[in-house]
C-alpha cells in the first residue's frame, strides 16, 4: 500500500476539518481513541482498560470496535487525513510503512522490557534500529499429521517427519498409497501463501532482507523454494486455489496427510474424530534448530494526537506480562505466548500440544518489515506460484523475485 498525502479529495477533507480537529483535541486532551479489530471487545481487554482508568482519573480509552478487513484500512485512511486515533491495532508488518510516512511514533523498549519476550519477538516490531509498535498478539505453526493416513500409508502413525526428506517422501508415500494428498500446500492469491513459504524458509536458517540489502536469492532460500517444487504433486491437487484457512477445513474433513498450521487447528481438531498429532515443523539441511515464522500483530501509536505519550503508557500496560498473559492464555484463541512464565510453563502442562509451537521461537525469523508491505507481499506470491504451477524454475523464480524486492525496501 502506498500512501499518497494532501491530494485530490484528501486535500480537501484536511482543509475542512482544520478548526473541527482543532476543536476535538482540546475536547479529547484525556481520551486515548483505539481502533480495536474483531467483532467484539475481549473481556480481558475491557477489565484492564478499567483498571488502568482507575490509575489514571481523568483519562479515558475509548475502543472502536471495527472488523478484521477494514480496522487497519480506517486506521490508515485516518492517519493520512491528519485526524489520526490515538492508537490502533495492527500487523506489524505495517509498521516499517507507517514509520516512513511519518504516521506512527517510535515505542522505546528498555532492555528489561525487551529481555522479557522470547528471542525474536523484539524484531518482529524494530526497524531502523527502533521500536514501532508493541506486540499484542503473536503466532507460530506447527506440523499436523493424521495418524490414520499415515498408518494406510505403511508409515509409522507415531513418526512424524523432522526434515523435508522425510515430510516429501511421506506426503508420496500417503498420495501413492491411499490416492489422498499427502500434504497442503496453499498458494492462493491471499497473504498466508507468502506466510506458509516462509516458514520453510526459516526452518532452513534463510532470510529475505537483512538490514537494507535483500538476501532473498541464496542457498538457504533456493532449497526452501526447490522444496516446495518437489512436494507440490503430493499436495492438494490446483494449490493456487487455496489459502491456509481452506486447508486447514481439508485436514479436519480427515482428506490430506499434513498441514502446517496454528494452535488454533488443536482446539478444532479436538472435536473430530480425527486420529492427529502436532510436531515441529521439519528442518530443512541448513537449519540450526527448530524454526517458524514469527507473526506479530501490535499496537502503534499515531503522531499529531497530543496524548501519544499517554498512549504509549497504556499500550505498555495492557500487554504487560500479567494482563496480556491473561488474554493469550484464555484456551482456544490461537495465540502463542509473547513472553515465558510459570503460567506458560503450566498451560504448556495442560495442553501438551503446546510445546512444538513455543519450541520453534528459538530459531524462528519476524516477518519481514518493507516500506511498501502489499508489493513485497506481492512478489512472494509471484514467486511461489510460478513455482508450483510450473511457470519457473526455482532458481529463476528467486532471482526475479529479489530483483522486484529492491523497489520495496
Amino acid at each position: 500500500m502506498t500512501f499518497h498525502f494532501k491530494t485530490g479529495l484528501l486535500a480537501f477533507a484536511l482543509l475542512g476539518s482544520t478548526a473541527l480537529g482543532a476543536v476535538n483535541a482540546q475536547a479529547a486532551d484525556k481520551e486515548i481513541s483505539w481502533i480495536y479489530c474483531g467483532d467484539s471487545i475481549d473481556p480481558i481487554h475491557v477489565k484492564y482498560i478499567k483498571a488502568w482508568e482507575d490509575k489514571n482519573p481523568g483519562w479515558a480509552v475509548k475502543p472502536e470496535v471495527v472488523g478484521w478487513e477494514q480496522c487497519q484500512d480506517k486506521a490508515t485512511t485516518l492517519a493520512a487525513a491528519g485526524t489520526p486515533v490515538a492508537m490502533a491495532y495492527v500487523g506489524s508488518r505495517t509498521l516499517k510503512q507507517f514509520a516512513e510516512n511519518d504516521l506512527i511514533v517510535p515505542i522505546p523498549m528498555t532492555d528489561d522490557e525487551k529481555k522479557s519476550y522470547y528471542p525474536n519477538i523484539v524484531d518482529t516490531v524494530t526497524s531502523g534500529g527502533q521500536q514501532w509498535g508493541v506486540p499484542i498478539a503473536f503466532s507460530t505453526k506447527a506440523l499436523y499429521w493424521n495418524k490414520d493416513l499415515f498408518k494406510q500409508a505403511g508409515l509409522d502413525p507415531e513418526k512424524p517427519p523432522t526434515n523435508w526428506a522425510e515430510e516429501i517422501a511421506d506426503a508420496k508415500a500417503i498420495k501413492e498409497k491411499t490416492g489422498i494428498p499427502g500434504y497442503g500446500l496453499p498458494a492462493k492469491t491471499f497473504d498466508n501463501t507468502m506466510h506458509q513459504f516462509l516458514h520453510w524458509v526459516y526452518t532452513n536458517n534463510g532470510k529475505v532482507i537483512d538490514g537494507d540489502k535483500i538476501v532473498l536469492d541464496s542457498p538457504e532460500v533456493l532449497a526452501a523454494l526447490q522444496a516446495y517444487k518437489d512436494i507440490t504433486p503430493y499436495s492438494v491437487e490446483g494449490p493456487t486455489a487455496y489459502e491456509q484457512n481452506e486447508v486447514r477445513a481439508i485436514f479436519l474433513d480427515g482428506k490430506v496427510g499434513m498441514i502446517q498450521a496454528g494452535s488454533g487447528a488443536a482446539y478444532r481438531l479436538k472435536d473430530t474424530k480425527i486420529n492427529w498429532g502436532v510436531a515441529p515443523l521439519p528442518l530443512g539441511p541448513a537449519a540450526k534448530g527448530q524454526g517458524t515464522l514469527l507473526i506479530t500483530d501490535s499496537l502503534a501509536v499515531f503522531k499529531g494526537t497530543g496524548v501519544e505519550d499517554k498512549a504509549i503508557e497504556f499500550a505498555k500496560f495492557i500487554t504487560s506480562p500479567g494482563p496480556q498473559g491473561e488474554y493469550e492464555l484464555q484456551g482456544g484463541a490461537g495465540l502463542t505466548p509473547l513472553r515465558p512464565s510459570a503460567q506458560v510453563d503450566e498451560f504448556e502442562k495442560k495442553d501438551p500440544f503446546w510445546k512444538p509451537f513455543i519450541d520453534g521461537i528459538s530459531y524462528g525469523g519476524p516477518e519481514p518489515l518493507f516500506k511498501d508491505y502489499k508489493g513485497f507481499q506481492n512478489v512472494m506470491i509471484e514467486m511461489v506460484q510460478s513455482v508450483v504451477t510450473g511457470k519457473a524454475q526455482p532458481a529463476d523464480a528467486l532471482k526475479k523475485a529479489a530483483g522486484d524486492l529492491e523497489q520495496y525496501k
